[in-house]
Order: structure tokens, then C-alpha cells, then sequence
């Protein structure tokens, strides 16, 4: 049988050191650089290449459980991932040969991939449910639950988010233009519920009404923002793949997704003279 791939997790309690290199703009990549003996785990499906001397192992739930955690520790490791939505299977890829090799990974929407420290911000990571693309094995991954009444009502995606702990690099997807923000003991911000990419978990994260009765019928913007206090560090991401998706689907509209001719007067009449009709 061969050996756990989170031995070294286990054992040294220190997350292996990766170099990597974030390639591309809009719709990035991420490759990352492996010594003998070095792994990295990925999200099941996100390889886009790999050298030969990289074996895979893919492993169920997050890998956390270990061969010691025996079937229910995997068991509960899966279940996390099954509540954030992401796959049952985590992948590890492992350098088995000599010298220096790479495995690419892409993120599946536009938008930027952050490499970040988890030893630079204490440790632990809240990220939003489908933020996590790599790490360097060694990084646990789990389930982070908003714990006020009213967030778990009405929080959508805010409520139920990742929760990255280690001391290596990890890699989230984060969509649209990402901005950073280092709120102050006592600062507040409030941020649409979906642009909430993550934050440090010192951040205090409850909902507050998104205003007046006109603001809530005729605004756009839901009924609640997310109200983020400090001390502590955020990530705002400018377009969340929900809102994307959103914005697809209502251009598709009832004709399944047809030329609706762009909100134009004359939309109708052009499908007619076009041969859409």
C-alpha cells in the first residue's frame, strides 16, 4: 500500500515550500514548481498540465483524516467539501523523479488567482465556498459557519464559507478585479454579500439591512450587505461568478438564451429582417 500523502502534514505539522509563478491576466493559470519529494493538492479537475516525473493520487474529502483517522475521518473530510459544494475528491500531486518539475492549474472564471502565506495571516483563512484552487500539501481545508441567527438566514453566500488553516502557500480564485482592504479595530465596511472573497477570521462578519423600503424593492442590491468590522484583513472581489451567472441567465431569458436584440426598440423587427423570427 503506498504511503499517505499527508504524512508530512501529519508529522511535521509544516506545509512544503513551493515556488510558483501566476501566468496571464484575466483568465489565469498557476504553475507551480516541485523539488523530489515535494506535492501540492489541487481541486479535482483543475490541471491543465503536468510533467511525467508528477505522479496524482486523489484522495477523499481534503485528505485531512489521514490513514489514522480511518474511514469516518475520511468520511467527515468529505462531508466538509460536500457542504461547500466543491467536489468529494481532492487531488495531490507528487514530484516521484529527479530535479525540478511543474503542474499547471487554471481557475474556471475570470478573474485573479491570490497566492497568499497562511503563516502571514495567523495561521487561518475564511474564504468564500468555492475560492480554493492549490496549496502546498500541508494546508488543511474545512468549513467555516457564520454563527449569528440572522446570517445564516439571510447571509446566501456568506454564510457557508472555506476555512484554509496551515502555515504554506495557498492559491483561491477570486472573480473580477480583487481589492484588498486592512479595516482598523472598529472599522466598518459594507460589502455585497457575494463580493466577500475572504478574510481574516479576527474580521467580525454580520448582516445589516441594505436601507429604506425603496432600496430594497427598486435598489438591485438585495436585502442585506454584509457589515465586516475590524481588526483584521479583506478581500473584495469586484465579480463574483453568482452575479455572472445571474446576468447570463436573465439575458437568456424564457427564449433560451436567443438574440433579444440588446434591450433595442427595434430589436424585434431586426430579429424579423435578420431571419431570427
Amino acid at each position: 500500500m503506498p504511503p499517505s500523502p499527508w504524512t508530512h502534514h501529519r508529522n511535521a505539522a509544516l506545509a512544503d515550500d513551493i515556488d510558483f509563478e501566476i501566468k496571464g491576466q484575466e483568465l489565469q493559470f498557476l504553475e507551480i514548481e516541485l523539488d523530489p519529494g515535494e506535492s501540492a493538492i489541487a481541486e479535482a479537475g483543475a490541471m491543465v498540465w503536468k510533467d511525467a516525473s508528477i505522479g496524482m493520487t486523489t484522495v477523499f474529502g481534503d485528505g485531512g483524516g489521514g490513514e489514522g483517522g480511518g474511514f469516518m475521518g475520511k468520511l467527515l473530510g468529505a462531508g466538509k467539501r460536500l457542504v461547500t459544494g466543491e467536489s468529494l475528491f481532492t487531488t495531490v500531486f507528487t514530484h516521484g523523479g529527479h530535479g525540478k518539475a511543474r503542474v499547471a492549474f487554471a481557475s474556471p472564471t475570470p478573474g485573479a488567482i491570490l497566492p497568499l502565506k497562511l503563516d502571514q495571516y495567523g495561521g487561518t483563512l475564511i474564504c468564500q465556498k468555492d475560492a480554493f484552487l492549490a496549496a502546498a500539501r500541508g494546508v488543511s481545508i474545512g468549513i467555516h459557519f457564520q454563527k449569528r441567527v440572522m446570517t445564516g438566514l439571510f447571509g446566501g453566500e456568506g454564510f457557508i464559507m472555506q476555512r484554509l488553516d496551515g502555515d504554506g502557500w495557498v492559491f483561491v480564485q477570486m472573480g473580477g478585479t480583487v481589492v484588498e482592504r486592512e479595516l482598523a479595530a472598529g472599522e466598518e465596511l459594507h460589502v455585497d454579500t457575494g463580493c466577500l472573497a475572504a478574510m481574516t477570521p479576527s474580521v467580525d462578519f454580520d448582516l445589516v439591512t441594505a436601507g429604506g423600503v425603496k432600496s430594497v424593492l427598486f435598489g438591485g442590491e438585495g436585502l442585506f450587505f454584509a457589515r465586516l468590522r475590524g481588526p483584521g484583513h479583506v478581500w473584495i472581489q469586484s465579480l463574483p461568478f453568482s452575479r455572472l451567472a445571474g446576468r447570463m441567465l436573465a439575458a437568456a431569458g424564457s427564449r433560451g438564451g436567443q438574440n433579444r436584440g440588446e434591450g433595442s426598440a427595434l430589436g424585434a423587427l431586426g430579429d424579423f429582417i435578420g431571419g431570427n423570427n
